[in-house]
């Protein structure tokens, strides 16, 4: 690519960060319907569950669901053991202590 063509992407680049973040101050006139803000309050951890979703259940390029993925028997432990507890911390800890455990057994 040429300098040009990395001039071109970086403004393309910033029009789009712009027209999309500014998005929501060009209708501050107008008041979102309240099923909008609530919508949007689950957008954190949609895209959070989308990070980590294909990490857990891909193993070796393949979708893999067998109690032999150790990210999947890990994560699912994870997550009881929050749904459980409510403590961030110590399920961040729980969870890459399995892993590793199980990383060590399988």
């Amino acid at each position: 690519m040429s300098a040009v063509d990395y001039l071109l992407l970086m403004v393309m680049m910033a029009a789009t960060t712009l027209l999309t973040r500014g998005f929501f101050f060009l209708l501050a006139s107008s008041r979102m319907p309240a099923w909008l803000q609530h919508a949007l309050g689950y957008v954190p951890a949609v895209a959070l569950a989308s990070i980590v979703a294909p990490d857990l259940l891909v193993s070796g390029g393949v979708v893999s669901l067998a109690w032999t993925n150790t990210k999947l028997m890990a994560g699912l432990a994870a997550i009881a053991f929050f749904l459980w507890t409510r403590n961030v911390l110590t399920t961040l800890v729980l969870g890459m202590t399995v892993f590793t455990l199980l990383q060590l057994v399988l």
